[in-house]
């Protein structure tokens, strides 16, 4: 995006073209015709640059909600923003450790701003592009929220005056979305570095346990059963080794290490009347044996992240079924026993099997009237289907 560009449709002309674009897309929905008409009374760069906000705007409710249709973004800022509600369990952690000022190295279209601003802590923003810095700056003025955003460089920040420093390392390259620490920016060195003091640092779920360092706590968190980060919290901001934290439309809970009692004391076992399926939040903080014995179950298999128990168990740790019965494994007599049953439409779950679902689903060619769900995975090594419902 030009800067130049964005900052005209900061003036009230630009506003205007804002409206008037928003109006005629939602009115005609042709982009091509709007744009047309548009650019009888405007710059063609304008125009461009209210048709990308627009359409940025639309796609950016999901992430920030009502929020979304008063801020600015850019497709990649908008790409590696945080969910709003992420964002907030996150500035409640900070005041629940009464934090009151916070640095944000690599502040992005100001996403995490608007949530630490949100919970009242003083909040100073960074970023390298000044397209970036100009959103965000103008993000928080559209919301009404204090805060600080300049063009400056990350790792010569001097963080000591701030209670805690935040960092979202970019992880894309040239060649795209890369999971290698090595090519993250700012890099993994400066990470470690920031994490001997009170920070936070968004990472990909995907980090390796080994990777985080000893006294860090490695949050992951899901959003309606999706994992979409984890953060590491070091200093006295860590208060457990690892953590997962679910949010969904109950709220918010969290699991921890402490919880755990560890694969031996819940072992493996047969599978009994229910089957738990561990949020990936769960799942990515090693914890799945923690709902093992909340459930007063066990494991299926040793590798596999499934629960089994003899009673219902009500979590948002994990998705319940309860289990009918078992069909057979192999895919021919697992055809014959589902359309015995008029079975029509299938859901497939999997988990430590080689089966794509989609793939399944059109060779079976079911064709009944019933609908249902069946589990596919191993139990004690062993292939398996359950036929289940779900709780």
């Amino acid at each position: 995006m030009d800067l130049d560009a964005f900052r005209w449709l900061l003036t009230d002309p630009g506003q205007d073209l804002l409206v008037r674009t928003a109006g005629a897309l939602a009115e005609q929905g042709d982009e091509l015709a709007v744009q047309t008409s548009l650019r009888r009374t405007a710059a063609a760069e304008h125009v461009a640059a209210a048709l990308t906000q627009v359409a940025l705007r639309a796609r950016a409710e999901v992430k920030l909600g009502p929020s979304a249709a008063k801020m600015y973004f850019t497709p990649d800022g908008l790409e590696q923003a945080t969910r709003l509600p992420v964002a907030r369990h996150r500035a409640a952690r900070l005041t629940a450790f009464e934090a009151t000022t916070h640095v944000d190295l690599g502040c992005g279209i100001g996403g995490d701003l608007v949530a630490v601003a949100e919970a009242g802590i003083t909040c100073v923003g960074v970023d390298l592009d000044p397209v970036r810095v100009a959103v965000a700056e103008a993000n928080l003025a559209a919301l009404g929220l204090p805060g600080a955003v300049s063009v400056a460089d990350a790792t010569r920040i001097d963080t000591s005056p701030f209670d805690v420093a935040y960092a979202d390392p970019a992880r894309r390259t040239g060649a795209g979305r890369t999971f290698r620490v090595e090519d993250w920016t700012p890099s993994w060195s400066f990470v470690e570095t920031l994490l001997r003091r009170d920070s936070c640092v968004k990472v990909a779920p995907g980090i390796p346990h080994a990777l985080v360092p000893a006294g860090v706590e490695a949050e992951w968190v899901s959003h309606h059963g999706e994992v979409k980060e984890a953060a590491l919290w070091s200093g006295r901001l860590a208060t457990t080794a690892r953590r997962a934290t679910v949010i969904g439309p109950g709220g918010l809970a969290t699991l921890t290490d402490d919880d755990d009692p560890g694969p031996a004391a819940v072992g493996v076992r047969a599978t009994g009347a229910y089957l738990y399926e561990p949020d990936g939040a769960v799942v990515r903080a090693g914890l799945v044996t923690a709902v093992a014995a909340a459930a007063g179950g066990g494991l299926v298999d040793e590798h596999i992240a499934y629960v089994t128990a003899d009673e219902e168990l009500s979590t948002p740790f994990a998705r319940g079924y309860r289990v009918l019965e078992e069909l057979p494994y192999r895919e021919k007599q697992l055809r014959a026993a589902l359309r015995e049953r008029g079975v029509g439409r299938l859901t497939i779950k999997k988990r430590g099997v080689d089966v794509v679902p989609e793939q399944l689903r059109k060779r079976l060619a079911l064709d009944g009237d019933t609908e249902a769900t069946i589990v596919l995975t191993r139990v004690a090594g062993q292939g398996t289907a359950l036929l289940v419902q779900p709780l």
